[in-house]
């Protein structure tokens, strides 16, 4: 499973990045703007930094807008996908998009069908939202599985993206239902690699070897 930092912050992107475990980058108007930066310079400066996707959002509602916002936003570089949100309107514009070779991250997917639909229109990405599932009380991980199965069955090419990602568990629930891509806020991904027995066998370790010395 790929791992993507659902950030804007480039010093984060930066020294998660320099272990090896960042394939690409997710961020939205919400990231965006704590950042307090310009978003073009945002992104361009994210996609210098990452050799994989780094998806933007449009603002725009109706279609005509999001394509000419997609075709700007995939002007600035080669790596970024175009964040779409997953309206009727935003169908329309996935599928004029991918005519035209310009990568999509359809955003917002609740269900196994607005998944489909996504795929059918032409998606690169689809992002199912695992925390907001969880929220009202609704199996997120049988949406997940699902929704492999169903693109897996029908030969669609599209990625799914576990998003609204928000501990330890959804990572590894979502790894084990086969999500081809977890989105991962920073200030989670630590809790990944740490464990207090880790921490607690590395200071036994030590203190074995501080009294082998003497």
């Amino acid at each position: 499973m790929k791992f993507f930092l659902d950030t804007a912050n480039v010093e984060e992107i930066k020294r998660i990045n320099e272990l090896g475990l960042v394939d690409g980058v997710t961020t939205n108007p919400t990231i965006i703007s704590k950042e307090g930066r310009d978003f073009k310079e945002v992104i361009t400066e994210i996609c210098e930094l990452i050799d994989g996707p780094v998806s933007a959002e449009v603002i725009g509602l109706d279609t005509e807008s999001m394509v000419t916002e997609a075709r700007e936003i995939a002007a600035w570089a080669d790596n970024v996908v175009v964040k779409i949100p997953m309206t009727e309107e935003g169908l329309c514009a996935v599928h004029l998009l991918s005519k035209e070779g310009i990568k999509t991250n359809v955003t917002l997917i609740f269900t196994v069908a607005q998944g489909l639909m996504a795929a059918k229109a032409g998606a690169t990405y689809i992002s199912p939202f695992v925390g907001r599932l969880d929220d009202i009380a609704t199996d997120s991980l049988a949406l997940i599985r699902n929704l492999k199965n169903v693109l897996t069955t029908y030969g669609f090419q599209s990625e799914i993206i576990s998003a609204s990602i928000r501990s330890l568990k959804h990572v590894e629930e979502v790894a084990g239902v086969g999500s081809d891509i977890a989105t991962i806020p920073g200030a989670l991904f630590p809790k990944l690699w740490s464990h207090p027995l880790t921490d607690s066998g590395i200071q036994a370790f030590l203190k074995d070897w501080e009294a082998f010395q003497k």
